[in-house]
Formats: C-alpha cells, sequence, structure tokens
C-alpha cells in the first residue's frame, strides 16, 4: 500500500478517511500493524477498516497523527480514556504527551473592577491575576486633568483651558488605580479629570460612562462577567468580576518524533 493511496476506516460507526502514510506515522503502532495486515483484530467490511473503539476519540488521534501536536477543547474532560485509546493504539508519544495532562488544563485569567462614586469623584482599582492583563489596561487607558492654559482676559472672564496628561498609578504589576470627575474644592480649583480608553477616542468625566467602557473593553478581550457584588458597607464600594478561560498551549513532539515533547504556543 503506498504512502499516498486513500484509507477508510470505520472507528465505531464513525468513518474517516485520511492517507496510509498519515497512519504509519509510528513504525511500531498497530495502525502501522493494521495496514500491513499483521494485526488480526481488525477486519475490512464493505471496503472499510472496522475497528470497534471510540471514534469520538479516535478524531483526536487523527490529529495528532496529521500535527504531531495535541490540541484539545478548553473544556475537554476525558483525558484518561484518551490516553486509554492511545496506548490500545500503541501510539506511545501521543501516551508520552497525555501525561503532561496539567498543562492541558484550562487556567482562568482573573479581573476585578473596584468602582467607589463619592460626590463629583470616581475612583476605579483594576485587580488581574494576569499582568499582561494590567499591562493592556494600562496602554489603553488616559488619565487627563484640566487646567488653565491661559489666564482670563478683559473680554473673556473664563480663563482658556487644556487638558494634560497624567500618569496612571501602578501599585503593583497586577494592580492600576485611576479616578475621574471634579476633584476640586472650595479652597483649591483642581480641573476635572477625564478617562479616555482606546480605541474609543472620547475622553469621559462621568465615572459610570467610563466604568461602562471599561466592561466593553474586557468583554472584547474575551473576559465574561462573573459577578458582582459590594465590598464595602460603608464607603459602598462595589466590585464586578470577569474571567477568562485561557486555551491551553499546544503540545508537540519534537522533530525527532522521539517522546520527548515541547510546548507549542497557539498560531
Amino acid at each position: 500500500m503506498s504512502g499516498q493511496e486513500l484509507v477508510t476506516l470505520n472507528v465505531g460507526g464513525k468513518v474517516f478517511t485520511t492517507r496510509s502514510s498519515t497512519l504509519k506515522q509510528f513504525p511500531g503502532s498497530r495502525l502501522m500493524r493494521m495496514l500491513d495486515g499483521r494485526d488480526k483484530e481488525f477486519k475490512m467490511v464493505g471496503g472499510q477498516i472496522f475497528v470497534d473503539r471510540d471514534g469520538v476519540l479516535f478524531s483526536f488521534i487523527l490529529d495528532f497523527l496529521r500535527t504531531h501536536q495535541l490540541l484539545l477543547p478548553t473544556d475537554f474532560s476525558d483525558h484518561l480514556r484518551l490516553q486509554r485509546e492511545a496506548l490500545f493504539y500503541e501510539l506511545n508519544p501521543l501516551v508520552d504527551l497525555l501525561n503532561q495532562e496539567h498543562m492541558l488544563q484550562p487556567r482562568p485569567a482573573l479581573v476585578e473592577v473596584h468602582f467607589l462614586s463619592r460626590n463629583t469623584q470616581t475612583f476605579f482599582r483594576v485587580f488581574g491575576s494576569c499582568s499582561k492583563t494590567i499591562e493592556m489596561l494600562t496602554g489603553r487607558i488616559t488619565v487627563f486633568i484640566e487646567q488653565p492654559s491661559a489666564p482670563a482676559s478683559s473680554s473673556n472672564s473664563f480663563p482658556q483651558m487644556t487638558l494634560l496628561p497624567l500618569p496612571l498609578q501602578r501599585p503593583s504589576y497586577h494592580d492600576l488605580v485611576f479616578q475621574c470627575g471634579s476633584d476640586s474644592t472650595t479652597e483649591n480649583q483642581t480641573g476635572i479629570r477625564y478617562i479616555s480608553i482606546k480605541p474609543d477616542n472620547r475622553k469621559l468625566a462621568n465615572g459610570t460612562n467610563v466604568l461602562g467602557l471599561l466592561i466593553d473593553t474586557l468583554l472584547m478581550e474575551g473576559f465574561h462577567l462573573v459577578g458582582t457584588r459590594t465590598v464595602s458597607s460603608e464607603d459602598r464600594t462595589e466590585c464586578y468580576s470577569f474571567e477568562r478561560i485561557k486555551k491551553p498551549a499546544a503540545l508537540a513532539m519534537n522533530k525527532t518524533l522521539k517522546s520527548e515533547t515541547t510546548l507549542m504556543p497557539e498560531q
């Protein structure tokens, strides 16, 4: 049987068609012996090789044979059954990858937005389990403060105002602090603070509007709102909790097709 010849398998009632060279990736496997006719457990029925095994799990095995990578859905929970199938077909490199099960588990990224509105000011503190999320927000959020650029003239009793950017506060790699609204008092006029979040070009001073834009930004980044609560009954700080399930990295064999494995990032 040539490597380019097509082979049709019926695995537990599910039909697969692939090249014989794909099934011959590992000479020591039962799939190789199946094609050579040396394994009598596999029978030819109606032009198809019948395999009395789980057809759904075989789709992951066939994908591994085609790509030499193992990338499972984030909600996949049948690692032990898939490992059992890999042992049945005697695909030792796949068994080795499945032994790294802890690397296949989805890991959630968590974000908490603390929101406190007090008089004409609104305070935000964003906590993130992943520092890259905080870095992303730092690159998008800009705080502006309104300050006079020229004194009032005789013809105009109001001074000309300009917006100056302010640096964001980063107490640690995992949190971010900023505020908006008017922080002026009767004794000290310090202007109004505005928030802009890219790619939106608006400069917002209203805390509720800023909160809505911040939530939209997190949703667009794949986060999901999973809960809200009041952190403190005294100052009524509100907390919005978000979660994003990270896709696991693809586990790939090295080029020598030995049992060693390397991590391959998703494209």
